[in-house]
């Protein structure tokens, strides 16, 4: 898939996705005889995950993590660090949702 392709599908631009390559979020991929970039099918789930962590409010620090993590679990089928992580941020998740409900009833 070319570098629009991925944008579009995961719903980001273009300079988004050459961004989280430089942090190291997602991998570089292949070049085209011609340079383009060829991406892989899971580059836009893995966009759209990296979004919905932002949203939730996880730095990309925090994502960046994540992401090892959850390779690392894949590879050796353990999956409590994430989990313990992923926990961890649940109060601030809940003082988000707190927060927006007050808006939304304001």
């Amino acid at each position: 898939m070319r570098i629009g392709d991925v944008a579009r599908e995961a719903g980001v631009n273009i300079q988004t996705l050459r961004y989280y390559e430089r942090r190291g979020l997602l991998a570089e991929p292949a070049r085209s005889r011609s340079g383009y970039r060829d991406y892989d099918e899971s580059a836009a789930p893995q966009v759209r995950f990296i979004k919905r962590a932002q949203d939730l409010g996880f730095s990309l620090s925090e994502i960046a993590e994540l992401l090892e993590l959850r390779d690392r679990a894949s590879r050796s089928r353990s999956r409590p660090t994430t989990r313990r992580l992923a926990a961890a941020k649940m109060p601030a998740i809940d003082e988000k949702i707190r927060e927006l409900t007050a808006m939304r009833a304001a």
